[in-house]
């Protein structure tokens, strides 16, 4: 809260902040309705890529290391950390999904 004052930590004129409107830039990268649907409709019609299903395969085998070996083979795959994480998470994902199905 500024004083009104030349001084002190809260030092200058008092006025009454206007709220910036959101750019169009700061939405960059955000998922949206019609990319979502378009990428499910093509994971249902053509499946997994075969490194996909390795991870897969991965998940289902398990093992006490299982989630490094993932994340690093899917390092090398993709290329970063972040992705790699994402990956192993989706993959994850479609596991939970299948298995929901089968129950």
């Amino acid at each position: 809260m500024v004083t009104g004052l030349a001084k002190g930590k809260d030092a200058g004129h008092k006025v009454t902040k206007i709220a910036k409107t959101a750019r169009p830039a700061s939405r960059k990268g955000r998922l949206g309705k019609r990319v979502k649907l378009c990428r499910e409709i093509a994971r249902e019609v053509v499946g997994l890529s075969p490194y996909e299903r390795r991870i897969l395969d991965m998940i289902k085998t398990g093992g006490a290391s299982a989630e490094k070996r993932i994340y690093k083979f899917a390092k090398r795959r993709l290329g970063s950390h972040k992705r790699a994480i994402a990956k192993r998470e989706d993959i994850k994902e479609v596991n939970n999904q299948q298995r929901a199905k089968q129950a």
